[in-house]
């Protein structure tokens, strides 16, 4: 086992946070459950064999954890945060769609800048940490007007739309450039898998269909739910003018 950092530290850090404020504000059980999710994707991200493969060899491992720090753990760590906490959080600056958005999609490209990438991948023990903690930061970011906002559910659907399109050109153009974009991998030594180009394109397609999947079926959820109040709010309207004329 690889344990990292993001392991050892990260999640003991994160699990006793969530537990001091559980004190004063009980989150229930379904909440508490998906705060230990979180924390569990976390820990299997960073202390696996995952771990090995994303700092020596392959491009794909560490784009499944970055996903996991900048996507899948922010949305459910944010879940997890009780309504009492989360309503105290409201005004802080972070949380609003229009600075939360371009901080998400600004820390994905930055540290995606070939010699950023490469400068993290070689020091692992500071700029490295540097990085996965700035996605979980933004990842949180992100998540917090969606699931904690009090915006319309169009609105959420409409942010939800802008982040897909806007970080997906990221994995195409991964899984569609004819060369290794990261030094680190392209002369990391391998003895099995694909090679860096092949290992890159994996990446690329990964990233893309995973996104894909992720905030489609999150946008597909308030889309629907925009539709119903849109359809009861037109059904209201009738009633008041079927009352009107009655």
């Amino acid at each position: 086992m690889h344990a990292s950092a993001e392991a050892a530290g990260l999640v003991p850090a994160l699990a006793l946070g969530y537990a001091l404020a559980a004190r004063t504000h009980p989150p229930g059980r379904a909440r508490i459950g998906v705060g230990i999710l979180a924390l569990a994707l976390i820990f299997a991200a960073f202390a696996s064999p995952l771990q090995g493969l994303a700092l020596h060899t392959f491009l794909w491992a560490h784009l499944l954890q970055n996903v996991v720090l900048a996507e899948w753990a922010p949305a459910l760590l944010v879940l997890a945060v009780p309504p009492a906490i989360a309503a105290r959080a409201a005004g802080f600056a972070l949380f609003r769609p229009l600075v939360a958005l371009p901080l998400w999609l600004g820390t994905y490209l930055v540290w995606h800048l070939p010699w950023v990438y490469d400068a993290a991948l070689r020091h692992p023990h500071s700029l490295l940490h540097v990085e996965h903690l700035s996605y979980l930061a933004a990842g949180i970011a992100l998540w917090w007007p969606v699931i904690h906002g009090a915006h319309p559910a169009g609105a959420k659907a409409a942010y939800l739309f802008a982040a897909f399109v806007l970080v997906s050109p990221l994995g195409l153009v991964l899984a569609l450039l004819q060369r290794p974009l990261y030094s680190f991998y392209a002369h990391a030594p391998r003895t099995w898998g694909p090679g860096p180009l092949v290992d890159q394109q994996l990446a690329g397609v990964t990233m893309a269909v995973e996104q894909a999947a992720v905030f489609f079926a999150v946008f597909a959820h308030y889309l629907l739910r925009f539709l119903r109040e849109e359809e009861l709010d037109r059904l209201d309207r009738t009633f008041d003018q079927l009352r009107q004329t009655g």
